[in-house]
């Protein structure tokens, strides 16, 4: 028999943030490689952002079947799942001899990806509980930010010695890790099976408990629009701060690292905050605040590192802010069916996020080409949603209780 590590010790933490890092680090490591794909393929901009923007649409539809999968048989078996899909089409990707090849790839690495963030917010909940949730997820994702802060760094010196393919073999890698813990590392941890999570009544039924409860709501659209924002930044800025600001490729691994900093330390001022609707408020007035600061010089002319960089740290605080908080509070209410909480949450999270990406590529072509202008539109817009959010959705809340938990 497998002895199994402790679920609330280091090992299965560290193995969750694998799991929660191969959504972000799918999309960060390779980052730098997007203008040369350009070239590889015969892409237009747009066309290389799908790359992107598909990745998440995938990402975030398939939640909606993890979350029951997982409420009906169990947390480790549906990850493990997860985590063989994605492990063959990250090697899928690898052999991409076209760009339509290598999207249809992606769509597929998608399918199996996301099952490491629905599962893992899942297993939190199931062992901590709502309560100690908020501060778990916290550390976790202070933890998770190194990926994203390595990966663009990283993924410029592969793209540079070896060619993009070498991105997508370390990914290969991760997900075989990922796969492997998942097998003989991690611990079932729904003691509750529900036989009627797959029935369509009740998954209808579940659906319509969430969407009709203005608290989850409130807390999963604030955190969306917060991540779409970041979204809209990882679609441009590699092609902004290489083709527009002339910026290296590897340069531009310690720009989107700097950016991905900003996040770690606001989940690092998350864990220490009491979880609740006015902390989330405060992440959602970094959001709204520092994405027009964005804008505003680059309206008048003034397009530089700085002008983009230093907005966009600021923003990714606030984000970091929200995340975990916006996490634990949708999903902590609903102990029988966090599997669906957390997918639902995803779902909605990506969605938005994909749209807005989408909007990015399209807003390159309209422009004739890459400006600064499209991204920097699109984190102030998302910066706004964030904000108008929280105000009409979760601050009622703070007049009807002290705060939510």
């Amino acid at each position: 028999m497998i002895t199994r590590p402790d679920p609330r010790g280091v090992v299965i933490t560290t193995l969750l943030v694998l799991m929660v890092a191969t959504g972000p680090i799918s999309t960060d490591l390779y980052l730098p490689a997007l203008p040369g794909l350009q070239g590889y393929f015969g892409a237009s901009a747009a066309t290389v952002q799908l790359t992107l923007s598909v990745y998440l649409g995938a990402f975030a539809v398939s939640q909606l079947i993890y979350g029951p999968l997982s409420d009906r048989f169990g947390r480790r078996t549906v990850v493990a799942a997860g985590m063989g899909v994605y492990t063959l089409a990250s090697l899928a990707c690898v052999l991409a001899p076209t760009i339509e090849w290598l999207i249809a790839a992606r769509f597929v690495q998608a399918l199996g990806g996301c099952s490491g963030g629905v599962i893992a917010r899942a297993v939190v909940r199931d062992v901590h509980g709502a309560d100690g949730a908020a501060k778990v997820l916290a550390k976790i994702a202070a933890a998770m930010g190194l990926a994203p802060m390595i990966g663009p760094v990283l993924g410029g010196f592969l793209t540079n010695l070896f060619g993009w393919q070498a991105c997508f073999i370390v990914l290969t890698c991760a997900g075989g890790i990922a796969l492997f813990g998942a097998l003989f590392v991690l611990q079932e941890t729904n003691a509750a099976l529900d036989p009627t999570a797959l029935s369509p009544r009740q998954i209808m039924r579940n659906m319509g408990t969430l969407l009709r409860d203005p608290n989850y709501m409130g807390y999963a659209l604030t955190a969306s629009g917060s991540y779409a924002g970041a979204f809209a930044f990882i679609s441009g800025s590699s092609f902004v701060f290489i083709q527009v600001l002339g910026v290296s490729v590897q340069g531009f691994g310690f720009c989107f690292a700097a950016g991905v900093a900003g996040y770690i330390l606001g989940a690092q001022i998350a864990s220490r905050l009491p979880g609740g609707v006015r902390t989330v408020g405060w992440g959602a007035v970094l959001n709204i605040v520092f994405g027009l600061a964005m804008v505003m010089p680059i309206l008048i002319g003034i397009e530089t590192v700085a002008t983009v960089l230093i907005p966009m740290v600021l923003y990714m605080i606030g984000m970091g802010i929200i995340l975990p908080h916006a996490q634990a509070g949708a999903v902590g209410p609903y102990p029988r069916m966090a599997g669906t909480a957390s997918a639902l949450f995803g779902t909605m999270q990506y969605s938005i996020a994909a749209l807005l990406g989408i909007a990015v590529g399209q807003g390159f072509s309209l422009a004739g080409g890459v400006t600064p202008l499209p991204m920097a539109f699109g984190i102030a817009g998302a910066g706004f949603f964030t904000f108008m959010c929280y105000l009409i959705l979760l601050r009622p809340f703070l007049w009807r209780k002290p705060d939510l938990e």
